[in-house]
């Protein structure tokens, strides 16, 4: 007893000299803003009274000069803002820091040295500017690892200048909440793993949180991969896959590293905007800035030049809703994003200037200034690496260069502007037209796919897609094909400063989409996190990794295999394996919980009333996020025009950008990723689950629950559970 009460005066003692450091520091940082922002309005006026005066002649013939006396006065301004918003992010760490200075200590004994040295970690680093003695380690240090992979005894750690090995004799963990240690442990293997039950236990919250104080030895060594370009993970239901990958985003931004990564470099393609938003305060809370964020059909209109898209949403529900389509629209997708079509699409781009660009004689003056033949033959001998597009903008240029040569250079703007848009109609290419061309000549599209596997169904396919192109929405299938038909004729350069691509619910890509990746993000490694147990609307195993790897040639990669769920209890993981194929075994972290049980009502009024009860039950239990599951969007909108008078509650549809926070409606695609107190699995009857792929949905409903699951159903319950 004496020597905890020793040790927690040390550790407070300790507590108190951090946060008196942080403070001074926070102070001086608040002083130099105030000198900054002076500096700041001190320099903006001083490019006012200097500069107004040579404003307008920037563009003359003495411009050149004038921009470099505008730039002496405006170079400072930029410096002194920079300065001041990188102080300012100082700031505010120093401010969560003095909160909570740190979550985890080590005591570490180098190899050459006889000292233990008292190693304390947590999000930030604070170090005595006077004596370079650090404080607190950042989390992503190099020695912090230590923590995350060892126990007492031999451990070593990867530094920039190699391995560094030694020993440790202590690891601690605290629990300090507003500069107030609450509590300190010593842990081992056993301690840590009820301190981590304890944290599950906890309801969830609104939005994804850190994991910083738990995080796992394998997934530690996902987080801190820097040798592979591309770095797979296969993350059963709760596994902590998509936390691990923005952990992983924050530790590439980590200035200790080199060179880090700043925000602009990385991007995350999320699979919706509600999973987008949950996920949008982990970096920020790690002390980074958020890193772009896109779903994949943003990208989709940015390179279609707004066109209306349909989004996957919308997609997803077509295909689990349509009556006598779903196998069509499936076999469509499917067959359209595959390797087969995709050599087509690149056989149909080879043959464009050979068959489908109409050539014309150039006239200007009356005269003939080139030959359609020499401008196809421009275009044939032209370089194969430079996109079509771009040789027949060239082509525009040589016309028009020719024109202004057969004039001694003068030649009149008017009939130049008029030989242009004559010229245009065969140097601009539609993406958009040229695809309904190659899918109304059925003869030509056959012969482009001469040896290539096609579908039974393929005639059908084409007449699908052709009616489908002429209405208001592009369809999701053909948005991705169009736009891969644009990037491959146009190029571009949009996204090369982009060096790390997180791609989440992998599995729900198809081959196209990955050569789309590859075209966008040419100098990017990728983190690839998916699921194969969760796929939508196809069935997916392990080779997709190895497809993956193929389409995106990366020489150095990796797939780890994550099959710990740490999300559901130990009652709710064995319900829901049984809804999958046994290809991966699924461990549980053993946390334990109530059966889900499953309630059949002999009509509507009956079910509304049971989902009502149980719905009470769990705000009576002070649970935080209660998802109600429908199969479809369809159902879910019923449903809540059903209920919203009886209980406060919201509806998640496509469009919504929701608080996950108390009762709400969602559909089962919708609900990837999110995680929810308890989950009331709405309409768990025999006509809405009977397929392969309905299994799968299931599966997904059911591991979204932390603490509860049950399953409601009017009538005869789904043959499937």
């Amino acid at each position: 007893m004496e020597n905890n009460q020793y040790e927690l005066e040390v550790e407070n003692q300790r507590l108190e000299q951090t946060i008196s450091l942080a403070k001074s520091q926070l102070n001086e940082a608040r002083a130099c803003n105030e000198e900054n922002k002076s500096a700041i309005i001190s320099a903006k006026k001083e490019l006012r009274e200097n500069t107004s005066h040579s404003i307008s002649g920037l563009w003359t013939s003495e411009g050149f000069e004038a921009l470099a006396a505008l730039s002496q006065y405006v170079n400072p301004v930029i410096n002194k803002i920079t300065d001041y918003e990188a102080t300012e992010n100082k700031i505010l760490q120093l401010e969560q820091l003095i909160k909570s200075p740190y979550f985890a200590r080590i005591d570490f004994k180098f190899d050459d040295e006889d000292v233990f040295e008292k190693v304390y970690i947590g999000r930030s680093s604070l170090m005595k500017e006077d004596s370079y003695e650090m404080y607190v380690y950042d989390w992503r240090s190099p020695i912090a690892s230590v923590f995350y992979r060892f126990v007492m005894g031999p451990a070593f750690y990867e530094a920039p200048y190699g391995k560094i090995t030694g020993e440790v004799n202590l690891k601690r963990q605290y629990e300090i909440n507003e500069g107030i240690l609450e509590y300190f442990f010593d842990s081992d293997v056993q301690i840590v793993d009820e301190f981590l039950r304890k944290l599950l236990s906890q309801n969830t919250s609104s939005k994804m949180k850190t994991i910083v104080e738990t995080i796992q030895k394998e997934q530690d060594i996902v987080i801190r991969d820097m040798e592979n370009e591309l770095m797979m993970v296969q993350g059963v239901a709760g596994s902590g896959k998509t936390s691990i990958a923005l952990h992983r985003a924050a530790y590439f931004m980590y200035q200790g590293l080199s060179p880090g990564l700043s925000a602009n470099n990385i991007v995350i393609i999320s699979p919706n905007a509600l999973f987008e938003q949950y996920i949008s305060n982990v970096l920020p809370e790690l002390g980074e800035d958020n890193v772009i964020s896109m779903v994949f059909e943003e990208i989709l209109v940015k390179i279609l030049q707004n066109e209306q898209v349909q989004t996957k949403n919308q997609f997803l529900e077509n295909l689990i809703t349509s009556p006598g389509y779903p196998e069509l629209i499936k076999s469509s997708i499917e067959f359209k994003t595959s390797h087969q079509f995709l050599d087509i699409i690149n056989r149909f781009i080879y043959d464009l200037p050979y068959k489908w660009i109409d050539f014309e004689d150039v006239y200007y003056a009356g005269k003939c200034i080139v030959s359609k033949e020499i401008l196809k033959d421009k275009i044939l001998s032209g370089r194969k690496s430079t996109p079509l597009a771009l040789q027949l903008k060239q082509l525009e240029d040589f016309i028009l260069e020719l024109m202004r040569e057969s004039h001694d250079g003068h030649i009149n703007k008017s009939e130049e502007y008029i030989v242009k848009k004559d010229i245009q109609k065969f140097t601009e290419l539609n993406a958009h037209r040229l695809y309904r061309k190659l899918l109304s000549d059925k003869e030509y599209f056959y012969c482009l796919a001469k040896e290539l596997e096609l579908p039974d169904c393929i005639d059908a396919i084409l007449t699908f897609t052709q009616e489908n192109l002429y209405s208001d929405l592009l369809y999701y299938d053909d948005a991705a094909v169009i736009a891969f038909l644009t990037l491959k004729l146009n190029g571009t350069n949009e996204y090369k400063n982009i060096k790390q691509v997180v791609i989440d619910e992998a599995q729900d890509y198809y081959p196209l989409h990955y050569e789309i990746f590859n075209l966008l993000f040419p100098n990017a490694k990728y983190t690839i996190l998916g699921d194969i147990n969760q796929t939508l609307g196809k069935q997916e195993d392990l080779a997709l990794y190895e497809q993956i790897r193929k389409i995106l040639n990366k020489k150095k990669y990796s797939l780890i295999t994550m099959d710990k769920s740490f999300r559901c209890t130990n009652e709710i993981l064995t319900y829901s394996t049984k809804l999958i194929e046994k290809n991966l075994e699924i461990k549980s972290f053993s946390r334990k919980g109530d059966e889900p049980k499953t309630y059949a009502a002999i009509d509507q009024v009956g079910l509304d009333d049971m989902i009502i009860s149980e719905t009470k039950s769990c705000l009576e239990k002070g649970y935080h996020s209660i998802g109600l599951i429908c199969k479809t969007e369809k159902n879910a909108l019923s449903l809540f025009k059903r209920l919203k008078d009886r209980i406060d509650m919201k509806l998640i549809t496509n469009d919504s950008i929701a608080t996950l926070q108390g009762v709400f409606i969602i559909p089962v695609y919708m609900s990837k990723g999110l995680e929810f107190d308890a989950v009331l699995i709405c309409d768990a009857d025999t006509q809405n689950y009977n397929t392969k792929n309905d299994k799968k949905l299931l599966y997904i409903a059911c591991t979204r629950a932390l603490h509860r699951l049950n399953l409601f159903c009017e009538g005869e319950i789904s043959p499937l559970v």
